[in-house]
């Protein structure tokens, strides 16, 4: 009996909203992905709780000089498939989707782009094939190992197993938000009683929105690692026990016009899906930890950029990481930090994480 994978299978189909829209079969997956253009291929992939829709700032934009774009409903996602078992969302099976849709595509490399968990499928991507991710953009999160995310003064290099590092940032008497999303049906629950609310405050309270109009952050790669690790601890990001992650969120009043101009498309795309599977995400780090193992020494070989924003606590956890760049990631580009943006990158600054994403890939000399 032969042992060979069949090659991944692509359809084809534009739809209303002018764009190519791929179902990608590969293996026992489906993946739903959105396409435009011609050139050198970008793959853009998203992170929790969103889907392709939040690059539709930029796919139009990168395709018209020269690119062809492919923006996926992630694995759990969208009109992706959404398999049930943990193990099936650990961080090699979403490389490996990555892959399949260069395949499908008809190309053999591509420029892979991530923001938050898709960062970190970047990144991993980069790392562990850099035969097809021929570059990479990190967006929010920076290089983690194989701890995936670097957390400032606690671990930034994946030397420990991510619950192991989560116990140790939370402590004795607080629950790390990440212990809490883990938990079979918490954040769930919170989100189907009443998921406009619970999106909206979400989005809201990890934007630029809370902060006064006149707030001048500090960079956020010139943090105190040590300082990083305490505001964590005394901040959002750490729950009381038996609290709820809603009760640190905030309500916007009015909610702002980049969130009011998408909040429909996620309300309505995540009442379809729910936030089981996307969540299964985060279910797998210990697991992505351990398939880590053999690329634990190796630094990212290809050209890399990350892209923070002065606003974003990912950023602020990111200050160990990308200042052991040289080491771990030799090839990367000076690092850029978006003013006045918090974790939304691609809806509350369109046009600057654009001009980001389009400096580095013409830098490598693509498009025209």
């Amino acid at each position: 009996m032969s042992n060979t994978v069949a090659a991944p299978r692509c359809e084809i189909v534009t739809e209303a909203d002018g764009y190519d829209h791929a179902t990608i079969f590969a293996g026992d997956q489906r993946l739903h992905v959105v396409v435009k253009g011609s050139g050198p291929l970008v793959l853009l992939v998203h992170g929790f709780p969103e889907s392709w829709f939040c690059w539709r700032e930029q796919i139009d934009a990168i395709a018209a000089r020269g690119y062809r774009v492919a923006a996926p409903d992630m694995r759990g996602y969208g009109r992706s498939g959404k398999p049930a078992a943990v193990e099936d969302y650990s961080i090699l099976k979403l490389v490996d989707d990555c892959v399949a849709i260069v395949t499908a595509l008809g190309a053999e490399e591509a420029t892979i782009v991530g923001h938050d968990w898709g960062s970190m499928v970047a990144w991993t991507a980069a790392w562990t094939r850099p035969e097809v991710f021929t570059a990479v953009i990190g967006m929010s999160v920076a290089f983690g190992g194989r701890g995936l995310i670097p957390i400032a003064g606690v671990d930034s290099f994946g030397t420990r197993r991510p619950s192991e590092v989560q116990r140790e940032i939370a402590g004795p008497d607080k629950v790390f938000y990440q212990e809490y999303w883990v938990q079979k049906g918490a954040l769930e629950s919170e989100f189907e009683a009443d998921p406009r609310g619970f999106l909206r405050d979400q989005y809201y309270s990890f934007s630029a929105g809370p902060f006064p109009p006149d707030y001048q952050a500090p960079n956020p790669l010139e943090a105190d690692p040590a300082e990083v690790a305490e505001q964590t601890r005394s901040g959002g990001a750490c729950l009381d026990p038996g609290a709820k992650m809603r009760d640190g969120l905030l309500t916007p009043d009015p909610v702002p016009d980049w969130l009011a101009a998408d909040l429909d498309e996620y309300v309505a795309e995540f009442e379809r899906t729910g936030l089981e599977a996307p969540l299964n995400w985060y279910r797998a780090m210990d697991l992505s930890w351990e398939e880590l193992e053999p690329y634990a020494d190796r630094p990212i070989e290809v050209p890399a950029l990350f892209i923070g924003a002065d606003l974003d606590v990912a950023t602020q956890w990111s200050v160990e990481a990308v200042a052991a760049f040289d080491r771990t990631v030799p090839k990367h580009r000076p690092s850029v930090i978006l003013q006045n943006c918090g974790h939304w990158f691609t809806r509350e600054r369109p046009a600057e994480t654009t001009a980001a994403i389009l400096e580095f890939l013409e830098g490598l000399g693509h498009g025209r």
